[in-house]
């Protein structure tokens, strides 16, 4: 799958068992990173549309974890543990979601003249059933994260 919209500069690639969206902010690469880094922001942004999040532990470094349950909007909670694999900054973000779905995320920001291009992967160890399942709605889902991350940015 192939989704490219020219208004946000967002494509989306699905493969075996990975989920590639990238995006270009109208921001700063230094913004973009603090918007990934930092609890504050975090907490405004992360999930698709609706949710909201309780962050219950953030420790941004590697082997540092950040637990918080995700808020849906039907009022079923999701609780995530994420443990920081690396941290490169501006430059990349690798974390290993270490509930269902399991998946290893890496974030990689990229200066273009004062804007940012992140692409955001996830690669899943789930079995290619179970990914077909998860794919259907981790992709919609990251994409609408990424948009909400451009509505934060434009009130940063």
């Amino acid at each position: 799958m192939n989704q490219n919209n020219s208004t946000n500069k967002m494509t989306t690639q699905i493969g075996d068992r990975e989920i590639t969206v990238t995006r270009v902010f109208d921001a700063p690469v230094d913004l973009v990173f603090d918007s990934w880094t930092k609890e504050e922001h975090l907490s405004k942004w992360w999930g698709p549309q609706g949710f909201t999040l309780t962050s219950q532990a953030f420790d941004m470094k590697p082997g540092g974890t950040w637990q918080f349950i995700m808020h849906g909007p039907d009022g079923v909670d999701f609780p995530n543990t994420n443990v920081f694999v690396e941290v490169v900054k501006p430059k990349r973000i690798v974390f290993k979601h270490d509930v269902f779905p399991h998946f290893l995320a890496t974030a990689a920001f990229e200066d273009l003249d004062g804007k940012t291009k992140l692409t955001y992967t996830t690669i899943f160890e789930e079995t290619a059933a179970v990914f077909e399942k998860v794919k259907t709605y981790a992709a919609p889902g990251a994409e609408q994260t990424m948009e909400r991350l451009e509505e934060h940015l434009a009130c940063m």
